[in-house]
Order: C-alpha cells, then sequence, then structure tokens
C-alpha cells in the first residue's frame, strides 16, 4: 500500500469513519447531535460545536495548501468562530466538515509518496508527513474532549 494512501486512511479513521482507535470517530459523534449539546456550555470549557470547528478550522487551511495556496491559518484564530444558533446551522457546519475532511483525505491520497518528506511550507514546520500526522494526533486529542463533554451534558 502507497504510504499517501494508508495515511490518508487513518485520517479517515479519526474523522470519518473509523473506530480501531478511538472506537468511535468525529462523524459518530456529531451527526445527529442536538445543536443546544452541541453548544452547551461547561463552566469555562470550549463547547463541543468550537472543538469540531477549530479542528475544521485546521482542515481547511491545510487542505489549501495542498491545493498550492497559502499557509494563511493563526493559531490565535483557531477558536474564534460566530455563535451556531440553531440546528440548519449545526448540519450546514457538519455538511462543510465531512466535505473537507473528505477532501483532506482525498488530497493527501493524490500525492506521490515522495511529497511526505518534503518540507510543508516553511522548514520550522517541518516535512508534509509531520503534518499530516499532527493533523491526526491533534483530532484524537480534542475527539476525546468531545467524548467526555458529551458525557458530562448528558449526566
Amino acid at each position: 500500500m502507497k504510504n499517501t494512501l494508508e495515511i490518508a486512511n487513518r485520517f479517515r479513521e479519526i474523522i470519518l469513519n473509523g473506530t480501531w482507535v478511538a472506537n468511535t470517530n468525529y462523524k459518530d459523534q456529531l451527526t445527529n447531535l442536538d445543536w443546544k449539546i452541541a453548544t452547551t456550555p461547561i463552566k469555562n470549557l470550549n463547547t463541543i460545536a468550537i472543538l469540531a470547528q477549530h479542528i475544521h478550522y485546521y482542515i481547511n487551511g491545510i487542505n489549501i495548501v495542498f491545493k498550492g495556496g497559502n499557509l494563511d491559518i493563526k493559531d490565535k484564530f483557531s477558536f474564534d468562530f460566530p455563535p451556531i444558533n440553531s440546528q440548519e446551522e449545526w448540519d450546514f457546519f457538519l455538511s462543510k466538515f465531512w466535505k473537507d475532511s473528505e477532501e483532506f483525505a482525498a488530497l493527501i491520497e493524490q500525492m506521490p509518496d515522495e511529497k511526505l518528506e518534503q518540507g510543508f511550507v516553511d522548514e520550522k514546520y517541518g516535512t508534509y508527513k509531520r503534518n499530516i500526522e499532527a493533523m491526526i494526533e491533534h483530532s484524537y486529542y480534542h475527539l476525546g474532549q468531545i467524548v467526555l463533554l458529551h458525557k458530562m451534558i448528558k449526566d
């Protein structure tokens, strides 16, 4: 199996369809989730919606780079989103999240394996492989938070 296909499938596992590592994924956790639960604050913690939007922010920003654009995302803006005020807005966001996630995986698949070892935008960011793996690891980190928040809200 090509390395790019393997890493693309690892990304799909965490966002779209896997259960191997965490026994769940973003799509399982967020599909059919009421927007009121997704936006329920608990103390000073980020909401489920904010965490999902945060991960999407990075996926979308890296997609732009994969397609030849600039890296314009900034950590300081990665939690700044307009509030979600309805189920329709939440469902619209989720639709975009799934579409952009599939595009992210497809763009990885299309890369030649050699691209994984090339520099990503700037030397300080390391290689494409390092950045893709960081996206996967970052996604698992926040998925754990989403699962815990959902349990806290239900209880």
